[in-house]
C-alpha cells in the first residue's frame, strides 16, 4: 500500500515533525519513495537498485555516502526521508555473551509515543541468531510464556521487522566498508555475525502474514542483507490455514510450537489449540510445502515439571509425528516473575530425549542463553505494555483496519 505524505509526516508524540525512514521498505516502497519526490518512472527501477545496495548492502546511515547518486537527488531525498534506525533505548548483555536490544519504533502519531519491541541476539561458534519480533505484545496468551501475558498492542510493519536486522548488524559492526559505532560487539573470538534469523520474538508471526512475508523478501535479498530462506525459520504456535502459504509464498523453515501430545493439555498450554487441534495441526505439517529430510520440521517442546515430561507423553509424541521428517527441539522452561511452571529435572530431561532419540528423531536439547536478562525462548515482555489506556486506545483507533483477524482471535 502506497504512504500518504500525512502518514509518514505525522506529528510524533513530542510534536516533532520527523522524516519517514527509507530503511526496511521493500523495493515497492523505494520506488513509492522516488515516486514521491518526482522521479520519473523510467529512471526509478535503477535509483531503487542504487538506493537498495547502499541501505542494505552496505548499511549507510547518511544519503551523502551515496556516491553513485547524484548530488540533487541526494539532497531531495535529504529533505524528505532519513535513514534513521529504530533507537535502542536499552541494551542488556548475558553472561553467556546473548545480547537483547529494546528498540523503540518511531511514533506514527501525536497519540504514540513509539512501539517498544525485543530482539535478541545469541552468539554461537558456529553461527549468529537472531531473534525477531512480528508483533507488539501477542494475542495467543501461552500460559508459560511470559510474553503472553503482554496483551496485543499491533502488528509490527514490513519496516520494523527488517529494522530489527539492521540494528543488529550496525550493533555488531556488520556491514562492509564502515567502521564499528561507539560502543558495537564485534565478534572476535570465533563468533559470527548474524548468520540466521528465527521469528521467535514477541508475537505470532503468521497473524502478521503479509508483513513477515514481506519482510522475508528483504531479508532475503542477494543483492541487500542477503540471508537464505534456509537460514531462516518462521514458528508458529499453529495457526493453520496459514502453514500451507508460509511453504508456499516464503519457503522458509518452518517450526512448531508443541508443548503437548494431547488436546486437552495443549488447549491449557496453548489456547490456539481449541480452534486448531493437534490432529489438523499435524496434517497441516504433513502437506508443508517442500518438506524433506533436508528440510525438516522443528517441533518446539518446553519441558515443564510434572506437566508434559513423562515417558508416556514421549513415546506419543514419537508417535504423533510419524511419517513427518522432524526434529524435536526439547526447551528447558525458563521462569519468569509470576509463573506457576517449573522447569523438569535434568535427568528428567535427559530421558525423554533418549527416548526420542531411539525412535529416530533428532532431539536436541536447547541450550538456555540469556536466562539472566530474560531474554531466553518465552521471556520477552516489552516496556509497551506500559502504555497508557488512553494511547493505546488511540493507537488501535489508528491501526483499525489493519488486524482485524488478529484482534478477534
Amino acid at each position: 500500500m502506497t504512504e500518504t505524505v500525512s502518514e509518514m509526516a505525522a506529528p510524533a508524540a513530542d510534536g516533532v515533525l520527523r522524516r519517514p525512514s527509507l530503511v526496511g521498505r521493500t523495493r515497492a516502497g523505494l520506488g513509492d519513495a522516488l515516486a514521491e519526490i518526482g522521479v520519473p518512472e523510467k529512471e526509478r527501477r535503477m535509483r531503487v537498485g542504487q538506493l537498495w545496495n547502499w541501505i542494505y548492502h552496505y548499511g549507510v546511515r547518511e544519503f551523502d555516502a551515496m556516491t553513485t547518486i547524484g548530488k540533487g537527488l541526494r539532497a531531495q531525498l535529504a529533505e524528505r526521508f532519513s535513514l534513521d534506525l529504530p533507537e535502542v533505548t536499552a541494551e542488556q548483555v548475558s553472561t553467556d555473551g546473548t545480547r537483547k536490544w529494546l528498540l523503540r519504533m518511531p511514533s506514527t502519531g501525536p497519540h504514540d509515543r513509539g512501539a517498544e519491541i525485543e530482539c535478541v541476539y545469541i552468539p554461537e561458534v558456529d553461527r549468529g541468531t537472531l531473534c525477531v519480533s512480528s508483533q507488539v505484545g501477542c494475542t495467543l496468551t501461552c500460559t508459560f510464556c511470559h510474553t503472553g501475558t503482554q496483551r496485543l498492542v499491533r502488528n509490527l510493519k514490513t519496516e520494523e521487522i527488517v529494522a530489527q536486522l539492521m540494528v543488529a548488524r550496525e550493533r555488531l559492526g556488520d556491514f562492509p566498508n564502515r567502521k564499528a559505532p561507539d560502543g558495537a560487539f564485534v565478534p572476535n573470538d570465533g563468533g559470527r555475525f548474524v548468520s540466521n534469523i528465527v521469528f521467535m520474538g514477541m508475537g505470532e508471526p503468521l497473524y502478521n502474514f503479509d508483513g513477515v512475508r514481506d519482510a522475508i523478501d528483504v531479508i532475503s535479498d542477494d543483492q541487500g542483507l542477503s540471508l537464505g530462506r534456509r537460514r531462516i525459520t518462521v514458528s508458529t504456535s499453529g495457526v493453520v490455514p496459514q502453514i500451507g502459504p508460509l511453504g508456499e509464498e516464503m519457503g522458509t523453515m518452518l517450526a512448531i510450537s508443541l508443548h503437548a501430545v494431547r488436546d486437552d493439555l495443549r488447549t491449557e498450554l496453548v489456547p490456539l489449540n481449541k480452534k486448531y487441534p493437534i490432529k489438523d495441526l499435524l496434517e497441516a505439517c504433513r502437506n508443508y510445502p517442500g518438506l524433506s529430510n533436508a528440510k525438516r520440521i522443528t517441533f518446539e517442546y518446553v519441558m515443564l515439571k510434572g506437566v508434559n515430561d513423562s515417558d508416556a507423553e514421549a513415546r506419543e509424541l514419537v508417535r504423533l509425528l510419524k511419517g513427518i521428517p522432524a526434529k524435536i527441539n526439547l526447551i528447558p522452561f525458563n521462569p519468569w516473575p509470576g509463573t506457576r511452571y517449573e522447569c523438569s529435572d535434568w535427568d528428567r530431561i535427559e530421558r525423554f530425549s533418549e527416548i526420542v532419540f531411539r525412535a529416530g528423531y533428532a532431539s536436541p536439547v536447547r541450550t538456555p542463553r540469556g536466562r539472566d536478562i530474560l531474554a531466553a525462548c518465552g521471556q520477552l515482555k516489552s516496556e509497551t505494555e506500559k502504555l497508557s489506556a488512553r494511547a493505546r486506545l488511540m493507537l488501535e483507533q489508528d491501526e483499525a483496519g489493519a488486524t482485524p483477524a488478529v484482534a478477534a482471535e
